[in-house]
């Protein structure tokens, strides 16, 4: 049942009679929520979320807005954590924001979309890969990154045809991103042959894994995939180091980005990550590319251009639907395809992309990552 078609126009016709409508049609601005981590173990994370967000709305209003009005970023710290997400959530939904461009967590991103849902606004994530976010049949839910039931068997694939190790090792930070896709890199591996030797998780939060280093280097563990973000994985990379286990690790995008390096330094060297495309690499993003670059900020990120893109859906599916009623938005949204750096994207029932490929990449310490796959 689609509550928030049915609730919508009796709402509208609400606001019509009490005359709250004719104020907000008279509005010469849409207002596009942000909402993210700009505080918190994974903020750097947040900056790609929200310079590339922005990046949009300033190009959109460069060229005259959506229908003839004036974008409007309004940005919500949630510092990645399921609390607070709700607490902004309810934020959004008093300020009268009825477009989220968020959240970026898994974790924060799932019982925020509870209330978006039910409250009528339409929230596009940029990176919460987890697929449980759009496996409930809401309509106000969409994101412009796959899903870890595609990055899962990506990596699992790659290490079982290309690095094929002797014993393996899968970590997972307990939490709903991180712990899912190690659970996905398992069925894989385990579904080509590879036994898994250790499935364990850690505490996101810790700084000391000496023990659960010596439980691999007891089991002769030579492959470790680690699902999580690279706060605790630099950790472990530099401490894996400095006590002498040998192995090869690789994670999911959580963990790729150059503050693994500053945790891990040269421990980072050879990770294997899979990320999206490195689209500020596509030739024709070169303008766009430099236009972050003059404004000091770093195009390369995973989830700068997908953030990008969802600003660029919501505004055409505004102008498809011709209202900024977001039951028509979303509407609209399913039944087009829209034109955007990451590609020409269209999305299925559940909001999901119909298409989206992860890419494995190998880190470097001091240089750029390199595709391997």
């Amino acid at each position: 049942m689609n509550k928030t078609n049915k609730k919508y126009p009796k709402l509208l016709i609400a606001m019509m009679l009490s005359g709250v409508a004719g104020h907000s049609i008279a509005s010469e601005v849409i207002k596009i929520g942000i909402a993210g981590p700009k505080t918190g173990a994974v903020a750097q994370y947040g900056d790609m979320q929200f310079s590339g967000a922005k990046m949009a709305i300033e190009q959109i209003n460069a060229k005259g807005g959506v229908s003839g009005k004036i974008l409007e970023a309004v940005e919500y710290d949630d510092a990645c954590d399921p609390k607070q997400a709700v607490a902004v959530a309810n934020k959004v939904v008093n300020d009268g924001v009825k477009f989220v461009v968020g959240h970026l967590c898994s974790s924060s991103a799932q019982p925020a979309s509870d209330i978006y849902e039910d409250e009528g606004v339409i929230m596009i994530t940029p990176s919460a890969t987890s697929p449980e976010i759009t496996s409930r049949g809401y309509k106000m839910v969409f994101r412009t990154i796959g899903l870890d039931s595609a990055q899962g068997p990506a990596a699992g694939n790659y290490i079982a045809d290309h690095v094929k190790p002797k014993v393996v090792a899968v970590l997972h930070d307990k939490q709903q991103y991180g712990e899912g896709i190690a659970t996905a890199v398992k069925k894989t591996l385990e579904g080509k042959g590879v036994k898994v030797a250790v499935f364990e998780g850690i505490n996101a939060g810790d700084k000391d894994f000496s023990s659960m280093i010596a439980k691999l280097k007891q089991a002769n563990v030579d492959f470790v995939y680690y699902g999580g973000y690279y706060p605790e994985l630099g950790l472990i990379l530099r401490q894996s180091q400095e006590k002498g286990l040998k192995a090869q690790y690789m994670g999911p995008e959580g963990v790729g980005n150059d503050s693994i390096s500053q945790i891990a330094k040269d421990a980072s060297e050879g990770l294997l990550v899979t990320l999206p495309k490195s689209f500020d690499q596509d030739p024709a993003n070169i303008a766009l590319v430099e236009t972050f670059k003059a404004k000091g900020q770093d195009p390369s990120g995973a989830f700068v251009f997908p953030s990008y893109s969802a600003v660029a859906v919501i505004a055409n599916g505004i102008e498809i639907a011709k209202s900024e009623d977001p039951a028509y938005v979303a509407e609209a949204i399913r039944s087009s395809t829209v034109k955007t750096p990451t590609g020409n994207l269209s999305f299925d029932g559940k909001g999901d992309l119909k298409d989206f490929k992860f890419v494995v990449y190998q880190w470097h310490f001091g240089k750029p990552r390199t595709e391997v796959n």
